[in-house]
């Protein structure tokens, strides 16, 4: 999987209706025009070794082939993507997952609302702060 150039949030995320409700929240308010998306951890990491970076990645713990808490750890260790934002977006609410996420640099930390206005609100204030308030650095 190679990544378009300028591409602005890389969603990793196995859950079809998780996925598609993120799309749809994110594109209602023009948060988003390139998305990318990645299935599984291998494929997340696959989109993440080309040129261009995403913005940010909203990432799933619970996937196939590579989980994760391994893509986060991966992201910071690569020298490229180290500052890359991260935020886990994720059903579990589980201490050691949240702990371990901070001890391996992630930004920030959602448990997915299971109310479907919630989640579409927190996905709409993810992309908000993170598209259009948050400040990156250059090298990103």
């Amino acid at each position: 999987m190679t990544q378009p150039a300028g591409t602005e949030i890389l969603l990793v995320e196995d859950d079809p209706a998780d996925l598609e409700l993120t799309i749809r929240a994110l594109k209602s308010r023009n948060l988003a025009n390139r998305i990318v998306v990645a299935r599984d951890g291998a494929e997340a990491l696959e989109a993440l070794s080309g040129h261009d970076a995403p913005r940010v990645v909203l990432l799933d713990l619970k996937l196939p082939k590579v989980d994760g808490l391994t893509v986060l750890q991966r992201i910071r260790q690569n020298p490229k993507t180290r500052t890359l934002p991260v935020v886990v977006l994720t059903s579990s609410r589980e201490g050691p997952d949240i702990a371990r996420c901070y001890e391996l640099g992630v930004n920030s930390y959602i448990v997915k609302p299971v109310d479907f206005d919630a989640f579409v609100k927190a996905v709409t204030d993810i992309g908000l702060y993170w598209m259009l308030l948050n400040q990156a650095p250059n090298s990103i």
